[in-house]
């Protein structure tokens, strides 16, 4: 038996990376994954990855008529949700000098107007004693230079996350923040502009972990399936940091 058998979980920003390697995680744990992206050739490669226990939906986050589609679709199926993993996020460098407002309204966008009503939205689809998983960042409590705007947006997800866990307790609705350091995903090498310097940036990235790499996406994965269960039953409102210990140490 999985550990997931019966459940239905959903994934935004599915198609890659974390999202990805936790959608794949849940359905081999046996639940019935709805993914989520914005661009359709990358949400069929992803369906065709996880390879059983999955619907792929093209939606963007941060467009709130695309998630009462996703949401419409869950329900026409007959499904409810028990496990909501708000994952769709990114970010791009950009100093205090040369932030836009295009910088700041897409990264907050995606990041917290995308979370905040794919949350919203999932409300009266969710089941009581469901598990709410949000993606925040190890951003939010340092100060990485020219990452002050996508930080603020994570700092904002963990602040949320309280609230929201508070709000939810009389359905017993956890809701916790996962906390990834460097890990390597198609984000973190699209931050450069090339090849080469995506390979320099890991490596700069890598220096900064005690355990001395990048962690991988199936990594956080497996600490999204432990937050999806009840394995993790007596933990709400918390954050989670898998960062190799590069903000603890």
């Amino acid at each position: 038996m999985g550990q997931l058998d019966g459940k239905t979980a959903v994934v935004t920003g599915g198609t890659s990376g974390i999202g990805l390697a936790a959608a794949q995680r849940f359905a081999a744990e046996g639940a019935h994954v709805y993914i989520t992206g914005r661009r359709k050739e990358a949400l069929d490669q992803a369906a065709e990855q996880i390879g059983g226990n999955v619907t792929a939906v093209q939606a963007d986050s941060a467009d709130l008529a695309s998630l009462d589609r996703l949401y419409a679709t869950i329900a026409e199926a007959g499904h409810r949700i028990d496990v909501l993993f708000a994952n769709a996020g990114g970010g791009e460098f950009a100093t205090l000098a040369d932030v836009t407002e295009d910088h700041f309204d897409t990264t907050f966008n995606i990041n917290v107007k995308g979370t905040l009503f794919t949350v919203q939205k999932a409300l009266t689809h969710l089941n009581d004693n469901s598990s709410i998983i949000l993606t925040g960042s190890t951003a939010a409590t340092v100060g990485n230079e020219a990452f002050g705007v996508y930080g603020a947006s994570k700092a904002a997800i963990r602040a949320l996350s309280r609230t929201w866990a508070n709000e939810l307790r009389g359905r017993n609705i956890r809701v916790n923040t996962i906390a990834p350091g460097p890990i390597h995903t198609p984000g973190i090498d699209g931050l450069a502009p090339n090849d080469e310097q995506a390979a320099q940036l890991r490596d700069t990235l890598a220096a900064t972990v005690p355990l001395g790499r990048m962690g991988q996406p199936e990594e956080v994965a497996n600490l999204a399936l432990f937050l999806a269960t009840n394995q993790s039953s007596f933990i709400t409102g918390t954050e989670i940091f898998i960062d190799g210990g590069a903000n603890q140490i």
